[in-house]
């Protein structure tokens, strides 16, 4: 490290004890500071839809190595989030086209 620094371990987890006693006022312009939280005001829900799990069967598929890592970035869920996508994909396709 430079000028004989040395590298603080990385913080893992939330620390629950020190969210709770912030004022939601602290906790809202820390969450909107954040670079990696996205924007998440009224007209970003607008087009949200929430789906209820439905039966899974499991596969074995190969995908490109780029786009696993781009969901396991995401963390813990990364599978779920990839269903996720393709099924929005599919219901639009669905939507489009008639089924014949």
């Amino acid at each position: 490290m430079p000028d004989g620094k040395t590298a603080k371990a990385a913080i893992r987890g939330t620390d629950w004890a020190t969210l709770r006693a912030m004022p939601e006022d602290d906790i809202e312009r820390i969450a909107a500071d954040d670079v990696d939280n996205p924007a998440t005001d009224e007209s970003h829900w607008s087009g949200a839809t929430v789906g209820l799990p439905i039966g899974k069967t499991s596969i074995h598929a190969n995908f490109d190595r780029d786009v696993v890592e781009f969901f396991e970035r995401g963390g813990r869920g990364y599978q779920t989030r990839m269903n996720a996508v393709l099924r929005r994909y599919m219901e639009e396709q669905r939507d489009k086209k008639p089924e014949r």
